[in-house]
């Protein structure tokens, strides 16, 4: 239907440039200028309704959901079915309505209602109430461009942005009702159109209600106190709790004794629930601060501790946080243990944590303490593994041989790798016999697969004393095989000990023993060069290896048995023969032949 050149009643805002500014949120902009503007252009139209007066109509068709009336313009105008009230006859062609026209849709068509707007007399009352700042009651007539119109004994406008609803259609909803509000503005005289403006303001009235209300419950609100309030909404550290009017916050710490990872695993937004109150943080008046708990509401899970868990107990856990001495573990709801870094491992040092267990991981562990005062559960990581050391004193001793990795490496020595948490030292002096080491890295490195033996076992220290230099054969080892007691070999005196009745002598190269001697061959007599004794020829004397011929090449030997003097000097190469030959402590017993 092609819409007519009609001019809207004098009582309906019509669509203006003027209101086209009025739909921003613009609550500076002079809402009465407006008016005004749309007053003086209504002002010379012609009036056709009887400004805000009640016109009738006469229903000219019906649809499913509206009314089209016949109010005497070119165009019809447009009543909601839902004007008319369930206990109503059947609306129907001819039935006639007296109505009021509100303005105008988006197909040109009339808007009309059935209420009536009655025009002021008297504005003494909201004179007052505007220089006061007080309230008054209105009527919402209907919605229009930019806000609504409200009936408050004469005609006002409340802009969209100040009227406390969200949307639209929400604002569709106050058509009819009566709400408070406060007059922003106000024009009897009315300037150029000659009809008295008024701008008001609902969502001031709104807040300052809700004010009251929250201040009046704030009041009635003390710590120690339960209350049931409504989850309002969640955040990642917690959520907003609505006590009746008074905003509050619960912690995600104080949901449960448990550790929680996300709030909305205790609770959703709209759930009821009751809470304890903290604390009450009244210093700033506009932000006062309400704590709640929730798990102060329920049984500490510490009360049962001393009954469920004691020293020794293997318990599982998950691991919930690491700091730099250690990681706590969640044994149960509530009741956390710490392991800290020197319980994790045997004989291994640990530098972080996270080099052992990661959080999230399922530990067993052994109950080390429990201080129920403090609340604290020492637990280590180490002793649910086993210890190492109980299997390895059963298999290794002082004399036994191992084999392992070089673990580490450090000036005075290197460790090697026995069994899993158990370590031995090789003395920097116990690595080689051969040379004289700066460090250990001369001849080691770590991972270098070495072999062995145990000199010194502290099983209460935890410390095994290792020597690689002793699984090499020596001068005296290669000596002790290839003899026996009896055998008949030479060497020469190295000094004698006439108190003793001993000598000292040398069978070959680092091969020292006792001689004993008999009485009447002792004598002491200095050196053959009256100084000390020179040794520097037993070398090449001695390449024989410790033969009973030790001369060079087959020739007899310097001293033959049965020829030898009858007294022992020092320097003199003589023939012994082995009294003691002991495998075990490497000890051998000469006496003359």
């Amino acid at each position: 239907m092609e819409t007519p050149d009609v001019q809207l009643p004098p009582d309906t805002l019509a669509s203006s440039p003027a209101l086209d500014a009025a739909t921003e949120p613009a609550e500076d902009q002079d809402f009465a200028a407006l008016l005004r503007e749309n007053d003086l252009s209504r002002a010379n139209a012609v009036d056709r309704s009887g400004g805000s007066k009640q016109i009738d109509a006469t229903v000219i068709a019906v649809t499913i959901d509206a009314v089209y009336l016949d109010i005497g313009y070119k165009t019809e105008g447009i009543l909601p079915l839902s004007s008319f009230g369930a206990d109503e006859k059947a609306v129907e062609p001819g039935n006639k309505f007296r109505v009021t026209v509100k303005g105008r849709d988006v197909d040109g068509y009339y808007e009309l209602t059935r209420q009536r707007t009655a025009a002021p007399k008297d504005y003494t009352s909201l004179e007052e109430a505007f220089e006061n700042k007080g309230t008054v009651l209105g009527t919402v007539t209907g919605v229009v461009k930019g806000g609504l119109t409200v009936d408050i004994g004469m005609r006002a406008f409340m802009p969209s942005s100040r009227t406390g609803t969200r949307d639209a259609a929400e604002m569709e909803k106050l058509v009819g009702q009566e709400i408070r509000v406060r007059i922003t503005q106000l024009d009897l005289e009315g300037g150029e159109s000659g009809r008295p403006d008024a701008i008001v303001d609902r969502r001031s009235v709104l807040e300052e209600q809700a004010k009251a209300d929250s201040d009046e419950r704030f009041s009635q609100l003390a710590e120690g106190q339960t209350v049931r309030g409504t989850v309002r909404s969640l955040t990642d550290f917690g959520a907003f709790v609505d006590l009746n009017g008074a905003d509050a916050l619960l912690h995600i710490s104080d949901m449960a004794w448990h550790r929680v990872a996300n709030p909305a695993e205790v609770v959703s937004v709209g759930d009821s629930i009751e809470v304890q109150i903290l604390k009450i943080d009244a210093s700033d008046a506009v932000k006062r601060r309400i704590a709640v708990g929730l798990k102060q509401l329920q049984p500490h899970p510490w009360d049962t501790v001393p009954e469920r868990f004691h020293l020794g107990d293997k318990v599982t856990g998950t691991v919930t946080r690491d700091a730099d001495f250690g990681a706590f573990v969640e044994i149960a709801p509530g009741v956390e243990g710490l392991i800290h870094i020197s319980e994790m491992a045997w004989g291994k040092k640990v530098r972080k944590p996270s080099d052992i267990v990661k959080v999230g991981d399922t530990v067993e562990s052994i109950i080390l303490g429990i201080d129920t005062e403090q609340k604290r559960i020492a637990l280590g990581l180490k002793q649910a593994l086993g210890d190492p050391w109980v299997e390895v004193t059963k298999t290794i001793h002082p004399g036994a041989v191992i084999e392992g990795p070089v673990s580490r490496i450090t000036p005075f020595g290197a460790f090697v790798t026995i069994a899993e948490g158990v370590e031995g030292l090789v003395h920097i002096s116990e690595i080689t016999a051969e040379r004289r080491l700066n460090h250990p890295s001369d001849l080691l490195h770590t991972g270098q697969v070495v072999k062995a033996q145990v000199l010194e076992m502290d099983r209460e220290k935890r410390q095994l004393k290792l020597s690689i230099k002793q699984m090499v054969p020596t001068g005296l080892d290669e000596f002790i095989a290839e003899h026996a007691v009896g055998d008949t070999v030479s060497g020469r005196i190295i000094d004698i000990d006439a108190a003793a009745n001993t000598a000292r002598a040398e069978l070959g190269e680092g091969i020292l023993t006792i001689v004993s001697l008999p009485a009447a061959k002792v004598e002491e007599a200095p050196a053959a060069s009256g100084g000390a004794v020179d040794l520097s020829q037993l070398g090449p004397l001695f390449s024989a290896k410790w033969k009973t011929d030790i001369s060079p090449k087959g020739k007899a030997p310097t001293v033959i048995a049965g020829s030898a003097p009858k007294t022992v000097e020092a320097g003199q190469v003589r023939s012994f023969r082995i009294t003691v030959l002991d495998v075990e402590t490497k000890k051998i017993g000469l006496e003359l032949a």
